[in-house]
């Protein structure tokens, strides 16, 4: 149900991102939590130059003169120690804490888009993509910013040893000068294929989760037609595309791993091997051949760390472009720049569609009726400002008023809404909560318009009752009902509803098509809008409105048009006669 809002939304914490590419939207993460990730980063690079200084302070220590020598040196080993183990603590909660912001940041964001998309975002994005966002995505670009504070750590210990080794030991030097930037290229060559291969099972993830969410929503419609089995056999046939893609992923990861483990290995062995050769030679002392053992042994740290930088930041791009491209959509219906025309009043107002030529007087009780159902739900969604359209409020064109305003007079419900889970009190008063919360009486007296009290009264605590996440506790009808409660409930003074007594038997459609009106005169000027083709419906209208190819072509009372407009008698009748 899409409902008026009472209230400007707060606007997201962290604004909206240029966004032009994941890299952007990567690096407005990082500016919008600097102090943060500064700091982080700092202590990553305390903690690897810490580490990394250890075996010098070792070598220093064999080789001392005497026993005070040795003493110094130990404590310098000690002291470094200490400040490696703090500044790993103080980096691991920096890491954390950037993680965390960096995630629910894109998850605001990302129900930001859903909000401003509004009735667009369904058209151009599937389900599951958004679902994803939430779910995976978030992970990925969080871990993109963790990484970041161990990697800097890792590349400026890579400096500081090289600069050891080079004062020490020109050759050895030149050997980590040469060999780092040769295994990161060896790295840097997969990275490319698995790039690749991550989309592509992202996007198919995306396709599975939205092919699961239909199933789900509509299993009790599948079993009632037997076509359960068919979407199960395209749910197991989409699931293993996604297997050969996580499969497909898997071998370029596994080959990324093992390369992470033999180069930096080889490498430590070649250093190892070269340092030994030099103390043999007499090239350079004992202690100092323990420190280049320790530096060789100390940089597979720096060097996995660097590759895990890469495979991070690779899948947070992976991730940050499905981002982009939710943030890149613009809504259908834009806000209007000049918002200097009268606003909708509080009360109801006449509405006028020029393209159907349908015309809503205030404080009717009107039905749409038309060959086509199709045609009544885009006049409908035209009305609510749901699709463009030249329709005036009192005749106030409203693509010169602002959404929120609009949505203040007027709401649309269809059968398209959700219940949420919670309490039932509060799913049913959209004001609940509020100064303006609806009583218990107020309640059951929209409840009994909606022709839904045996619900309620049927539930161990009425309307203390939790609902499950979309009402799945309930049947179809009994959800329409409910939702219909809730959108009497919310007083809208123009209200659009859109086939609400599908899913209900013929006694209780009568019920409810009787209320209705009665129920929303008695709270004021109201207008009340239905697009149906039932009989019980628009026998109960005030004025039915009959289009053919999404224009008006009659307009009467139900038993009017039965008399007078045989095209109309075919389709509310079913080709039956009167």
């Amino acid at each position: 149900m899409r409902r008026p809002l009472r209230k400007p939304l707060p606007e997201p914490e962290p604004g909206r991102p240029d966004s032009r590419s994941p890299a952007h939207y990567l690096f407005w993460l990082w500016r919008k939590q600097w102090p943060t990730m500064a700091v982080g980063m700092s202590l990553g690079i305390i903690w690897m130059v810490a580490m990394a200084l250890g075996p010098a302070a070792i070598g220093r220590a064999i080789d001392a003169p005497d026993f005070a020598g040795l003493l110094r040196w130990a404590g310098v080993f000690v002291l470094l120690s200490a400040i490696t183990a703090w500044a790993n603590i103080m980096r691991h909660r920096f890491a954390v804490y950037n993680w965390l912001r960096a995630a629910y940041r894109t998850i605001q964001l990302t129900v930001d888009s859903a909000n401003r998309l509004g009735a667009t975002l369904p058209k151009r994005i599937a389900t599951g993509e958004v679902v994803s966002i939430g779910n995976s995505d978030v992970s990925h670009i969080g871990g993109a910013l963790d990484i970041m504070l161990r990697g800097s750590g890792a590349v400026v210990a890579i400096v500081v040893v090289s600069i050891i080794l080079l004062t020490t030991s020109f050759q050895l030097g030149l050997v980590v000068l040469i060999g780092v930037p040769l295994m990161m290229s060896a790295v840097a060559l997969l990275i490319r294929p698995l790039h690749t291969r991550q989309a592509a099972y992202r996007e198919q993830q995306g396709k599975l989760i939205s092919r699961a969410g239909d199933i789900v929503a509509g299993l009790r419609v599948l079993r009632g037609v037997g076509g359960e089995s068919v979407f199960a056999a395209g749910y197991r046939d989409q699931s293993q595309k996604l297997r050969t893609e996580g499969v497909r992923v898997g071998k370029v990861d596994a080959l990324l791993e093992a390369a992470q483990v033999l180069l930096p290995g080889l490498f430590v062995a070649l250093v190892t091997w070269l340092g030994a050769r030099f103390a043999l030679a007499g090239d350079i002392q004992v202690g100092q051949l323990f420190s280049f053992y320790g530096y060789a042994a100390f940089l597979l740290v720096p060097l996995r760390t660097i590759v895990e930088l890469v495979d991070k930041v690779t899948r947070g791009l992976v991730a940050a472009r499905r981002m982009v491209y939710l943030l890149q959509m613009q809504p259908e219906i834009e806000e209007p720049r000049a918002l200097d025309r009268a606003m909708p009043p509080t009360s109801a107002v006449d509405l006028h569609d020029p393209e159907s030529g349908v015309t809503i007087e205030a404080g009717r009780f009107a039905a749409i009726a038309s060959a086509k159902p199709e045609d009544a739900v885009v006049v409908v969604d035209r009305l609510g400002r749901y699709a463009d359209s030249s329709v005036t409020a009192d005749g106030v064109p409203l693509e010169d008023m602002a959404k929120r305003a609009i949505r203040e007079v007027i709401l649309v419900g269809d059968n398209d809404a959700r219940l949420f889970s919670g309490e039932l009190r509060a799913e049913l008063d959209p004001k609940a909560g509020g100064p303006r919360a609806a009583t218990d009486d107020e309640i059951r007296a929209a409840l009994t318009a909606a022709s839904a009290t045996d619900i309620v009264d049927a539930l161990p605590t009425g309307l203390d009752s939790f609902v499950a996440e979309r009402g799945r506790e309930f049947s179809g009808g009994q959800q329409q009902r409910l939702r219909l409660a809730r959108a009497l409930l919310a007083d809208p003074p123009m209200l659009l509803l859109v086939e609400p007594t599908s899913a209900v038997d013929a006694h209780t459609e009568a019920r409810v098509a009787a209320r209705i009106g009665p129920y929303r005169a008695g709270r004021g000027l109201r207008s009340t809008v239905v697009a149906s083709t039932s009989p019980l419906v628009l026998d109960r209208a005030d004025k039915v409105i009959y289009l053919e190819d999404g224009k008006v072509v009659a307009e009467g009372t139900h038993r009017e048009l039965l008399r007078t407009e045989p095209r109309y008698r075919a389709v509310v009748t079913r080709g039956e006669d009167a």
